[in-house]
């Protein structure tokens, strides 16, 4: 009896477990921080958001000016996406990639990160394992975890340009495997994988079984010659066990209009649009309208973009590389650079010795006001994460001041 009334009058969290235990992301976290300071008037520059600063492209924006003033855009549409979106994404993607897919394996989602956690939702079990290549989007293993799976950490240093290798990936798997997260582009390396090791992982995954999870959202950013190479289509025996994850976000600099998608196996992307029905609904219809006008127009502006991507790479490598203390291997795709700051740890700097890279990106952030992700938010201590989603002069100068201050390390 006495036990029954314990449990009875025993407080209960507000929260509950499940949620409590996510850890917030850190790459918008320290953006929002940069922004925060920077509207006290500080001349803080932020080098942690994943975001283009180029406006969307006209074409886009005049397709939603107009799409909200049609009536059939006001009320509820399919839970899957428009019919006409869904068709376009299908051709987008064999246009750009290679793999040849049905509307029907096409599911519009809130953007790239419901993507990402629809698709755990809908692979995953309780205890199944999911091998997780770090260093790694922040987003991640949080949607893993709340999916009921349980991310094992493969990890890449920069020795080999944070490339992951099958030897690695089997010595990880056991008989709780069943998915691999693979991102090429990589967020937050820009690492690009090969072909060869692109087909070598492929192929392992279909010798066990293992689902692919793929996230393409990187696609178009690449450089030097880099190719961002789908693996379905490298090995298509894969393809009926594999989700693609895409979206407008970064292709076409519409991170707020909130439009990503998965394609895969029929019977799969029907269960997760189920799943949708009763989490959301349908993406906004003028986002969608939105996103149509993108991935259906021509990829010209995204030349420019990318163009624009590659200065500014070229130029932060050669910053970061002249710092004593600092590796920075070249990245090939995406919009970031990912130096090895370990050597510098321990060591005095201005008064304080920082033992990690929170203490040593705090220490930046309060001497010379740039604010960068340190490396713990991506599953590898010791490195810094620098968006070079900004203007070019506001890279140097950014660049300039981290490397004035950390010149003063003995």
């Amino acid at each position: 009896m006495a036990t029954s009334e314990s449990t009875a009058t025993s407080p209960r969290s507000r929260v509950s477990a499940r949620i409590a235990g996510i850890t917030p992301s850190a790459t918008l976290a320290v953006d929002a921080k940069a922004k925060a300071l920077k509207a006290q008037g500080r001349p803080v520059i932020g080098f942690g958001a994943g975001q283009p600063d180029f406006p969307t492209p006209d074409h886009i924006v005049e397709a939603a000016a107009a799409a909200v003033h049609e009536r059939v855009n006001h009320g509820y549409t399919a839970a899957a996406g428009l019919p006409e979106l869904r068709e376009a994404i299908a051709a987008k993607t064999l246009r750009d990639s290679g793999f040849e897919c049905d509307a029907s394996q096409v599911l519009v989602t809130n953007g790239g990160k419901q993507a990402v956690y629809s698709a755990f939702a809908t692979l995953l079990d309780p205890g199944d394992e999911v091998l997780l290549l770090a260093p790694y989007w922040t987003t991640y293993p949080e949607s893993i975890t709340l999916a009921g799976g349980v991310p094992v950490q493969v990890t890449a240093d920069d020795s080999t340009d944070y490339l992951v290798g099958v030897e690695q990936l089997e010595a990880a798997r056991t008989e709780r495997t069943k998915v691999l997260l693979f991102n090429s582009p990589s967020n937050p390396t820009g690492s690009v994988y090969p072909r060869e090791q692109v087909e070598a992982i492929g192929r392992w995954a279909v010798e066990h079984g293992i689902w692919v999870v793929t996230d393409e959202i990187y696609e178009h950013l690449v450089y030097d010659g880099a190719t961002a190479e789908s693996m379905p289509v490298v090995v298509p025996e894969l393809a009926d066990q594999t989700l693609i994850l895409n979206g407008v976000a970064k292709t076409y600099s519409m991170t707020g209009w909130r439009v990503g998608w998965i394609v895969g196996p029929q019977d799969v992307i029907k269960a997760a649009a189920s799943f949708q029905s009763h989490l959301c609904g349908n993406v906004a219809n003028v986002s969608q309208r939105a996103a149509l006008a993108a991935v259906a127009g021509p990829l010209d502006v995204v030349e420019r973009m990318r163009a624009s991507f590659d200065v500014r790479r070229k130029k932060i490598v050669s910053m970061l590389s002249e710092i004593p203390g600092v590796h920075c291997p070249t990245p090939r795709g995406a919009f970031y650079a990912y130096p090895s700051v370990k050597a510098l740890l321990g060591k005095e700097i201005r008064g304080e010795r920082p033992a990690d890279t929170v203490a040593l990106a705090d220490l930046i952030l309060r001497e010379v006001e740039v604010a960068i992700v340190p490396g713990e938010a991506f599953g590898t201590p010791g490195y810094f994460r620098f968006s070079y989603a900004l203007a070019e002069e506001d890279l140097v100068e950014g660049v300039s001041r981290v490397a004035s201050l950390l010149s003063e390390a003995r």
